[in-house]
């Protein structure tokens, strides 16, 4: 792009790339904070929320560590680990209030979006019996997992899983925690929930259809000094537009375009793709005999992503089982994107430490390696384990959402992250979400963190902070350290969701 001194652009506060979850959540919070945003959206593709945040492309669990075994690793000394789920736990607690915030302001309506079911953990073979009674005696002393039930006795369990149980040998040792105050989340409604009223308002504008061509930050005559230019190709031919601000949230495709920006920290990041695909169930006899979402623990080298799980699920209103997921490879960074990606993000820069990632996690290739392998009966056998009365004549297989692991260059060489990560440039003009889980489930955090990177000083006015605890009220607090505060917030946020508390 060159500077055109006498072509006055359109003038955004905040450019936001990318119509999922992050950004429809960022743009709330904006909006919640300084209604005179000027803010625009930027989509691909022809709607909202149709990659990641897209229903049947993820699956739905409200994470809270309630039953997700890969956030309580275990120690050497047979310790678990807890810190990771008292984090994503708070984390999940103030997506839970924000929401509830919006719910009570008329904005949102939580029963388009939000199902409670229990979530429980289920493992079996006397190790892992061990290590997750462990794991229950750790967290059931703990405010947040107070409420955790533990349970070895078939007819309890029977009673908790009945389709789990069926056709199942008593002679296995078996082993079940369970938390009734678990959510279903259809971040795809909950994102179209968000956007409208902020379209509806005149603050935001989206453009559908619409790519970014080309990202620079430059100073010229015809432009705000430190502005970012973007360029954007659309239904109705290019268009430039100019922000001090923008936030890159499109999931697998927020890579490429961090990349593309120049800044510095960019160049510390590479992705690992990695696919999935789902077993699906509408039979309906059997939709109503299971209610619970139940995780099992990962195969070793499997990425989060892949724990396996059996859940209820509700896409667009209407209740399904789901059991997955079952890794795969794409070089598309994208459902909907090239098979290109993964080259061309490749950089000199991040070259060596892709390099050292591959050679440090054979385990995760040989994995995954099974996993494209894998056939029918193959993925009928995984699903036994978890139903030992399933049939193959009962599921349908789907594909799942694409996600992009983190490579991050260190000093001790490449690193394979898990989970998310925000990148900024060091003037806050910029921001970026990679990674993947637990993702959706703490947008809420994860955006708070984008402004105080970005907006700091906003951020600490007066009137952002009476506007920003008169959504949360227990902003600044740690919920972990407080459990009289932790319970007022979770009976606040179900009496607004209309959840039952448990």
């Amino acid at each position: 792009m060159g500077s055109d001194a006498g072509i006055l652009l359109d003038q955004y506060d905040a450019v936001l790339v990318g119509a999922g979850i992050m950004s429809a959540t960022l743009a709330s919070l904006l909006h919640a904070l300084d209604p005179d945003l000027r803010l625009l959206l930027v989509e691909r593709l022809e709607g909202p929320a149709l990659e990641s945040s897209a229903a049947a492309n993820n699956a739905g669990t409200g994470h809270a560590a309630n039953c997700e075994l890969n956030y309580t690793p275990q120690r050497s000394d047979g310790r678990i680990d807890t810190s990771k789920a008292l984090a994503i736990n708070a984390a999940f607690e103030c997506s839970l209030a924000f929401w509830a915030s919006l719910a009570e302001r008329g904005l949102l309506r939580s029963e388009l979006f939000l199902h409670q079911v229990p979530h429980l953990s289920l493992v079996w073979g006397q190790a892992d019996v061990a290590f997750l009674e462990q794991r229950y005696r750790q967290l059931k002393t703990l405010p947040a997992f107070s409420a955790m039930e533990w349970s070895t006795d078939p007819a309890e369990i029977s009673d908790w899983l009945p389709l789990v149980m069926e056709g199942r040998s008593c002679d296995q040792p078996l082993a079940v925690t369970r938390v009734k105050r678990g959510l279903d989340v259809d971040f795809g409604s909950l994102t179209r929930a968000l956007l409208a009223p902020l379209q509806s308002s005149g603050a935001l504008q989206i453009l559908y259809g619409t790519v970014v061509k080309g990202l620079k930050r430059e100073r010229t005559p015809a432009m705000t000094s430190g502005d970012w230019r973007i360029q954007l190709q659309g239904p109705s031919g290019g268009r430039e537009v100019q922000a001090p601000f923008v936030f890159l949230g499109a999931g697998g495709g927020a890579l490429p375009l961090l990349q593309n920006s120049g800044i510095p920290e960019a160049a510390d990041f590479a992705g690992f793709p990695v696919s999935g695909q789902w077993l699906v169930c509408q039979r309906p006899d059997l939709v109503d005999r299971h209610f619970a979402k139940v995780y099992g623990k990962a195969a070793v080298g499997a990425p989060p992503m892949s724990v396996p799980h059996l859940d209820s699920r509700w896409i667009d209103g209407k209740r399904s089982l789901l059991f997955g997921p079952y890794a795969g490879f794409s070089s598309k960074f994208l459902k909907t994107g090239s098979l290109l990606d993964l080259p061309k993000s490749v950089r000199a820069a991040n070259l060596m430490p892709m390099l050292q990632v591959g050679l440090n996690n054979l385990p995760l290739v040989k994995y995954l390696i099974a996993q494209l392998r894998q056939s029918e009966t193959d993925r009928m056998d995984a699903l036994k384990q978890f139903l030992p009365s399933a049939r193959s004549e009962d599921w349908t297989l789907s594909v799942a959402g694409q996600r992009v692991q983190i490579i991050k260059r260190t000093p001790d060489g490449g690193r394979l992250q898990m989970g998310t990560e925000v990148v900024s440039s060091a003037d806050g003009s910029l921001a970026a979400l990679l990674g993947a889980s637990p993702g959706a489930s703490t947008s809420v955090p994860i955006m708070l963190d984008v402004l105080s990177r970005c907006f700091a000083s906003q951020l600490a006015t007066q009137t952002w902070q009476e506007r920003l605890r008169a959504l949360l009220p227990f902003y600044g607090e740690d919920l972990n350290a407080n459990a009289a505060l932790l319970d007022q917030v979770r009976r606040r946020s179900d009496a607004r969701l209309g959840l039952q508390s448990c």
